[in-house]
């Protein structure tokens, strides 16, 4: 059965420090796409050479994991875990904070230096209880990396970067089994996706496209009743964020940057970090 639009939310612009920034989804409980619980998509902004950096200072996470899409430029990602890693544009930084991590992700000093075009997406994605204290990770994956589907008739691309589609695996290992991609479609170009009865997430990252009857724009997202088949179509070319899970179906508190289950569990995840018990970020630099 096919799915018929529920709602299109235009995304509310939210600067950061003079970053064109807009969020879809603000991390409230009542706002969610369970397990979807925070959608930020930064730029397209052009920095002019030296410009200043917006204030992306190490902080902590618990709780849930954080999705990022380098769509241009490079972002640097270092974490209390010793992982270091600079990806470039069409890669994908996906961090399972776990019990506890501080991490930084920033572009490199050239980039602030020569200035260019910054453009990126984050999504935090929510964990079941049972898997809020798993030990942290990070998977850092370049473009060359992803699992790229050709749809039929030439209308674009999918490109995976977690979960199967058409045969194909995408690299990046979801303890959740969330599926995660991007569509790439061209003018007139379309395609069924078939997300079965799981929570669906579609962004259009930029053009213009027409789904379920409805005609969607760069900043929408896109929320669905139930069906089982997704159709869309380009009315110029366009690029979708398109993701499915299951819903956890439990309570969410947040407290910053901490997302848990219950008011004392913010508590105890606030009393661990002043603690240094998620540790801390050594002292190098960015790459130059």
């Amino acid at each position: 059965m096919k799915r018929q639009i529920k709602a299109i939310r235009a995304a509310r612009r939210h600067d950061i420090a003079g970053l064109y920034t807009r969020l879809s989804l603000s991390g409230t409980a009542a706002d969610m796409l369970d397990p979807f619980l925070v959608l930020a998509h930064h730029g397209p902004h052009d920095f002019p050479p030296d410009s200043a950096e917006p204030p992306f200072d190490p902080h902590p996470h618990r709780g849930f994991e954080t999705v990022t899409l380098i769509l241009d430029g490079e972002l640097w990602h270092r974490d209390s875990e010793g992982n270091e890693s600079l990806i470039h544009a069409g890669g994908v930084q996906w961090l399972t904070a776990g019990a506890g991590v501080v991490h930084s992700e920033r572009a490199p000093e050239r980039f602030w230096k020569e200035g260019g075009r910054f453009h990126m997406l984050q999504l935090w994605v929510n964990l079941p209880a049972r898997l809020k204290m798993t030990p942290p990770n990070y998977q850092g994956v370049e473009a060359g990396a992803l699992a790229t589907v050709p749809l039929q008739d030439g209308s674009g691309t999918v490109t995976l970067i977690s979960g199967e589609f058409a045969g194909a695996i995408g690299p990046v290992a979801s303890l959740t089994g969330l599926f995660m991609s991007t569509v790439s479609l061209k003018a007139g170009g379309h395609a069924s996706l078939t997300p079965g009865q799981r929570c669906v997430l579609f962004y259009v990252v930029n053009g213009e496209v027409t789904v379920g009857g409805a005609k969607a724009v760069a900043g929408d997202l896109v929320t669905f009743e139930d069906g089982d088949v997704i159709d869309v179509e380009a009315l110029e070319e366009a690029l979708i964020v398109f993701g499915h899970g299951d819903p956890i179906g439990e309570p969410v508190v947040t407290g910053g940057p901490f997302v848990m289950n219950t008011e004392a569990e913010i508590a105890a995840a606030n009393s661990d970090y002043r603690a240094g018990k998620f540790g801390g970020l050594r002292s190098a630099g960015l790459p130059v």
